[in-house]
This record gives structure tokens, C-alpha cells and sequence, in this order.
């Protein structure tokens, strides 16, 4: 049985500003390029059964950087739908919010018909891909490149958690993280590697 590795994104300019990123498709920084092309030796010598990466172009061009290759893109593994709040801080959001919370609240509705998804919604979309990878485990390591909220409601519902759990998860751009299993059960096996 194999493992499932999580990449997370490098660094972009809303990630390194703390803006909520979704829908916007900001390129990696030049930081964030280094970030992802650093993972390569980390992945060096894998084979992997199942490679899957959100659609967005951070997430593609982390894959690229990292030497992943036979990448397919998935729709499921696109970020948390922020809805009105894309683009904003927390900061911003507290100012007239102040009790808010993404990880209870969810991102409301914005504008141009772009949703804002609670973390059941998102907890839906991490189940999908968790069983389109359970198919490939068996054949060995599976690997998701994609978002750090999305990929910590993905770790909560893995092992077991309500999606909000993710908020355990602290999960930094350009890093590796690997659940596996002991005894049978999932765990967290690593968690934010760097090369």
C-alpha cells in the first residue's frame, strides 16, 4: 500500500501577503519557483502511481518545477472557493467581522458568480479525491500538488476529522508532507519538509 504525498504550492505574491488566494491565478514568486524546483531532490527517485494537481497555475507549474511528470490536473483539487473574500486578508475581513472564521464561517458569496464554499463543501471535494487516490494506493505512492487550505481539510477528512479540523494542519508553501498508514489507520507520517 502506498503513501499519499501533498505538495503544497510555491510562494506567490498573495501567499506571501496572507491574501485569500482562489480563483485569482497568481504566477509563482521568484522565491516560490525556487521553493518548488528545491522539492525535486526530496522527489527524486519516486515513482509514483497517481500524480493529480489542481488545474490553477501555481499548482501546475510547482509540479513542473518538482520533476513530477504524467501530471494530471483535477478540478477537485482547486483552492477553498473564498467567494467575496478573495483577494482580502483576515486582517481586512476582522475589521468588519471581527468574529469571523474560514474554518466555521466558510467564504460567502462574491461577486460574478464566484461561490464561496463552507468547509463541508470543501470536506465533499477532498472525499472525491481521497477515493479517486484510494484506487491508485494499492499500486503504490499517490501525489496531490495543490492549495494549502484544501490540502489541510484533505489531512483532516484522510484521517478520519470533520473538514474544519484542518485547522490543525499549519501547511507552508513549497513543502512535502506524506500521510501514511500504521496498524491500519492513517497518519501523519511528515509534515512541511524542505529540502
Amino acid at each position: 500500500m502506498g503513501d499519499l504525498l501533498l505538495v503544497r504550492h510555491g510562494e506567490t505574491e498573495w501567499s506571501r501577503s496572507g491574501q485569500h488566494t482562489s480563483f485569482t491565478d497568481l504566477p509563482l514568486t521568484p522565491h516560490g519557483e525556487e521553493q518548488a524546483a528545491s522539492l525535486a531532490p526530496l522527489l527524486a527517485g519516486r515513482s509514483f502511481a497517481l500524480v493529480l494537481t489542481s488545474p490553477l497555475a501555481r499548482a501546475v507549474r510547482t509540479a513542473e518545477l518538482a520533476g513530477l511528470t504524467g501530471t494530471v490536473r483535477d478540478a477537485d483539487l482547486h483552492e477553498w472557493y473564498y467567494g467575496a473574500y478573495e483577494g482580502v486578508t483576515t486582517e481586512e475581513i476582522h475589521r468588519t467581522r471581527p468574529d469571523w472564521d474560514l474554518w466555521t464561517d466558510g467564504g460567502p458569496p462574491g461577486p460574478d458568480g464566484r461561490p464561496g464554499e463552507t468547509p463541508e463543501e470543501v470536506g465533499e471535494r477532498a472525499d472525491r479525491v481521497l477515493a479517486r487516490a484510494e484506487k491508485s494506493l494499492p499500486e503504490g505512492d499517490v501525489m496531490l500538488v495543490a492549495h494549502g487550505h484544501f490540502l489541510r481539510v484533505l489531512t483532516a477528512r484522510r484521517l478520519g476529522l470533520p473538514p474544519a479540523r484542518g485547522q490543525l494542519f499549519r501547511l507552508e508553501t513549497g513543502t512535502v508532507s506524506r500521510l501514511s498508514t500504521e496498524h491500519g489507520r492513517p497518519v501523519i507520517a511528515e509534515w512541511n519538509s524542505r529540502a
